[in-house]
């Protein structure tokens, strides 16, 4: 039982974390009617979220899921990442072993882009090769080096890319891992051959490094910026580090406020003008601690610690790839702020050519909006918009008042083509013309004024089926009737899913032509659940 409690509990941390970025997907996805794979699969790699799960909720949402995204988007992360087929095939533990008994990976990279190297070990479908010829490959292989330039991923900073190189041979490189002292690159064979003892001139992309440089020394300094604006207690909980793109967590039990915001964002931006040295000095642990270095969150460190300085304002254990002052940052712009877990934030922001790109779209959007609304100034718009929002409140009363008349008229029509089964009345409708709103307002007022009934109503709304499944609440606790399970079924007849409450329950489905096919296997359900 102890068991099975961890598990629920795992579980329900992983539906509070992730549930806040659901909502907001959802709420982006509403004009399409679609959550787009890319996303959810930003939900199940970042919170955990099962796509069943994310299928579950969507449907319930009157959504679907763009499976198909989702699993294409899998399938390119396992290729280019340290996970799925990628740790199956590259990072396997024989070959891995068998490389660490001749010795491990001299770093250069903290002082170094280029480097000739010796290629030590070559991995290929699991298994150690002496040699790999076959230029073109899907799959990865993975490229041991008795010496590099290339980070491996770790600390939070993603892995270099670039490519190993030859007269008469070319590999690109996509991602660099580490495993201890042993750095594997990953990637691709362009052109000529590979095999054992070849030398290779290894070059890391510059352009990639600089921004992931500059986002890594954004990174300390918005730790900085925090401990100034919500005290020490905001200690880090996690990181990732990308060219110009950081994602930071830290602990906190409440949102910021938008005050708060513009002030770390804007004591970031006074550290960049600062244009303060950075400098970097290996140092024993005792001695970097007592120098004030921040130990940071789930990082082991060794004896002997690598310290970062910023100034006299920053001083971290850190074993990523810097600046040489904070001023090379250039511009810092905070993206996003949400919660990832309970008492933990996450502060998602661009740096340099990206923070300017950021700026620039704003200004765009800015400028389109202002045609639009025929605004001059752009301090006209929060007026304009207020009096559009004051006019479409109008009118979606009316028209809510118009709606809620007709279905009023139309349900002597849906319950005249009922059937009667056990005492209970079935109506199972396709339905032409309506919207979502229409769709919950017939099974309302069918199961407020005619009780007891069961109902499975469908339409095609923008280009995507809609569902809804009611039943009057008294046959859910005395016949065992449950809509979330008839509307399941009726979105599963038409390549959609969903579910939901006994009583009420929605769903989205995309294949249009099957909305007679899905409202008929609902009602099945439910007569099936009358026992007939």
């Amino acid at each position: 039982s102890s068991v099975i409690r961890a598990e629920e509990e795992q579980f329900l941390d992983v539906v509070d974390r992730g549930m806040p970025r659901f909502e907001k997907l959802a709420s982006r996805a509403k004009s399409s009617g679609i959550i787009s794979g890319a996303d959810a699969f930003d939900l199940h790699q970042t919170y955990g979220f099962l796509i069943e799960l994310t299928e579950t909720l969507a449907g319930q949402n009157g959504l679907s899921v763009d499976r198909a995204a989702y699993e294409q988007a899998r399938r390119r992360h396992e290729a280019t990442s340290g996970s799925g087929a990628f740790a199956d095939s590259v990072m396997s533990a024989g070959p891995i072993d068998s490389l660490k008994k001749q010795g491990g990976t001299r770093f250069l990279g903290y002082d170094s882009l280029t480097a000739e190297s010796r290629i030590v070990g070559i991995i290929s479908g699991g298994e150690l090769a002496e040699t790999f010829t076959a230029a073109g490959h899907e799959q990865p292989i993975g490229i041991a080096l008795d010496r590099t330039p290339f980070y491996g991923e770790s600390g939070g900073q993603v892995g270099d890319a670039g490519r190993l190189v030859t007269a008469d041979m070319e590999f690109s490189v996509v991602d660099t891992q580490k495993d201890g002292d042993l750095w594997i690159h990953v990637g691709h064979l362009l052109s000529g051959s590979l095999r054992a003892g070849l030398i290779v001139q290894a070059e890391v992309d510059a352009e990639r490094r600089a921004g992931i440089r500059r986002a890594h020394s954004a990174t300390h300094l918005l730790h900085h910026a925090l401990h100034l604006t919500v005290g020490r207690e905001a200690t880090q909980r996690g990181s990732r580090v990308q060219q110009d793109e950081l994602r930071f967590d830290f602990a906190h039990n409440q949102s910021l406020t938008p005050d708060e915001l513009v002030q770390v964002e804007d004591r970031i931006n006074e550290s960049i003008a600062l244009g303060a040295s950075v400098t970097t000095e290996l140092l024993p642990i005792e001695e970097a601690r007592r120098k004030g270095a921040m130990a940071l969150f789930g990082e082991k460190y060794p004896d002997e610690v690598r310290v970062v300085s910023m100034g006299d304002f920053s001083v971290e254990l850190c074993g990523g790839t810097h600046l040489s002052s904070t001023g090379q940052v250039g511009l810092c712009r905070i993206v996003s702020e949400e919660p990832v877990a309970r008492g933990v934030r996450r502060i998602t922001a661009v740096t340099g050519p990206k923070a300017l790109q950021r700026c620039r779209d704003t200004d765009d959007l800015v400028a389109r909006l202002q045609r639009q609304l025929k605004a001059p100034q752009a301090a006209e718009l929060p007026t304009r918009i207020e009096a559009l929002q004051n006019e479409v409140r109008g009118l979606t009363k009316q028209l809510a008042d118009l709606t809620s008349a007709s279905v009023a008229g139309a349900l002597e029509g849906l319950l005249a083509s009922s059937e009667t089964v056990s005492g209970v009345r079935i109506v199972a409708r396709a339905l032409q013309n309506v919207t979502r709103e229409a769709l919950r307002d017939y099974a309302d007022q069918l199961r407020e004024k005619h009780s007891p009934i069961a109902v499975v109503l469908g339409a095609e709304i923008e280009g995507k089926l809609a569902l809804i499944a009611a039943v009057s609440k008294p046959l859910v606790k005395d016949r065992g009737l449950h809509a979330g399970n008839a509307v399941k079924a009726a979105a599963a007849a038409a390549g959609g899913g969903g579910g939901g409450r006994p009583d009420m329950a929605e769903a989205g489905a995309r294949e249009i032509d099957k909305l007679e096919a899905a409202v008929a296997a609902g009602a099945a359900v439910l007569k099936a659940q009358l026992g007939t």
